[in-house]
């Protein structure tokens, strides 16, 4: 297992605790661990033991740069754009699991619609973990965010069902493997 990096806060930040979800602040030199640092969110835990998530747009507090989301194609066709919201959707992590949630099984749906010339309407339907996951609208949020960045994109509709329930068998072999199921 790789050391944690401890960090001060060069500011106040806003955060998310985890698995709440709901939202808070640290403040200019708090102590944090960093604990995760995948897609472009950091989870850190505080000096008192509480985790959160750090969003990347505030990277700078933690003295990191912004890490830029990358389009594989920047073509608009409905293809190209279902193949860049896959690969964006692999740069979104639960903040409690090093696993993206297309590894994880959490992405049901991903259709896209023309709806112009380069336009296109996209529709994800995912699922959570478990049903009361309260970083459920975060990470909901982490999926709209980047799929509506995406050339092409003029709207995004994420869809959380909760039927069929999620279960471990969902999972990838990749991510089985990376956590030690398989």
């Amino acid at each position: 297992m790789a050391e944690r990096e401890i960090i001060f806060l060069t500011r106040d930040v806003n955060v998310v605790t985890i698995p709440e979800g709901t939202p808070s602040t640290l403040g200019k030199g708090e102590e944090v661990t960093i604990h995760q640092s995948l897609g472009s969110n950091y989870t850190v835990v505080t000096e008192y033991g509480q985790m959160v998530r750090i969003a990347g747009v505030d990277a700078d507090a933690l003295g990191k740069e912004l890490n830029k989301l990358q389009t594989l194609i920047s073509e608009t066709s409905p293809e190209a754009v279902e193949k860049n919201c896959w690969e964006v959707m692999k740069t979104v992590y639960d903040p409690e699991i090093p696993v993206n949630i297309v590894d994880l099984g959490l992405v049901y749906v991903c259709d896209v619609t023309p709806v112009g010339q380069g336009e296109n309407e996209v529709h994800i339907k995912m699922t959570l973990t478990a049903p009361g996951c309260g970083m459920g609208p975060v990470i909901q949020g982490d999926v709209e965010k980047n799929v509506r960045a995406l050339p092409g994109v003029v709207s995004v509709n994420v869809e959380v069902v909760l039927d069929p329930p999620w279960s471990r068998e969902m999972m990838s072999e990749v991510a089985q493997v990376q956590l030690g199921l398989f």
